[in-house]
This record gives structure tokens, C-alpha cells and sequence, in this order.
């Protein structure tokens, strides 16, 4: 599958791949900038995509930065949508109680390209199952 990246300034860095066999692809700060303790921020890519179509990119967070720095992608997973031609911009949040620094160039996020499938919608009685409504927990942890 191929999918075409587009600098649109020129310190952006291309999305590349840490190991061949990974499934996403790290997202590099185009910007540096400060994430206050509890706060959130778009961080800018300066980076556009043009998806294949039937694919959308996730937008996920790093494992590095949730557990080290409490840095995570706010609307994980976030979605581009193939026909979006805007720059790849990444809401992080800041669950740390100490502020953080976003240097330009430093990994921020992964991006994971996916198939898709757009669904036929239609009205009417759901049938019934033996779970039926339950959710949040109600199968318990054990």
C-alpha cells in the first residue's frame, strides 16, 4: 500500500518506521513548545497525507512518553480521514503534574494506517443476545 507524505515546511520530518515490522509509524514535532502540567495542546507536523482509499491513519499515543512523561494523544485513537489534506496536527494532554518540553523533532506520536469499511445503515429491532445490555465491567475481572 502506498501512502504519500508531503513537507510543507522545510525542518518537517517524514513519518518513518523505528523497525521494519512495527505497525505504526512515529509522528515528529514540528514545533517545540511547552504542555503545562494538565494541559493540552496541538502539536504541528508539519506534514500532510494523501491515504489510499478505504484507509484511514490513527493517531496514537507513544508508549515511551505515557509512561515516562504522562503524555498522551487526547482523542486516541485520532482519525484521518483519506480525503483530509490538511497538516497532521496531534492533540496531546499532559497528565503529569510537572510541565513538559516538546522539542522540534522528537518523536510525539505513531500513526497506524488501517482498512476501513463504510456500512450500509439501516433502522430496526436489534436482535438479543445472551450478554444483551451489559457492558462497563459486567463480566467482571476475574
Amino acid at each position: 500500500m502506498k501512502v504519500i507524505f508531503e513537507k510543507i515546511t522545510e525542518s518537517a520530518r517524514i513519518p518513518e518506521y523505528a523497525h521494519p515490522t512495527d505497525s505504526g509509524m512515529d509522528l515528529f514535532a514540528d514545533e517545540t513548545c511547552l504542555i503545562s502540567a494538565g494541559e493540552r495542546r496541538i502539536v504541528s507536523t508539519g506534514i500532510k497525507i494523501q491515504l489510499p482509499p478505504n484507509t484511514e491513519g490513527q493517531v496514537r499515543s507513544k508508549s515511551g512518553l505515557a509512561l515516562n512523561y504522562g503524555i498522551m494523544v487526547l482523542n486516541s485513537p485520532g482519525t484521518i480521514d483519506a480525503n483530509y489534506r490538511g497538516e497532521i496536527k496531534v492533540i496531546l494532554y499532559n497528565t503529569n503534574t510537572f510541565d513538559y518540553l516538546v522539542e522540534k523533532g522528537t518523536k510525539i506520536a505513531q500513526l497506524v494506517v488501517c482498512p476501513f469499511y463504510t456500512c450500509e445503515i439501516e433502522t430496526g429491532k436489534v436482535d438479543d443476545t445472551d450478554r444483551g445490555s451489559g457492558g462497563f465491567g459486567s463480566t467482571g475481572l476475574k
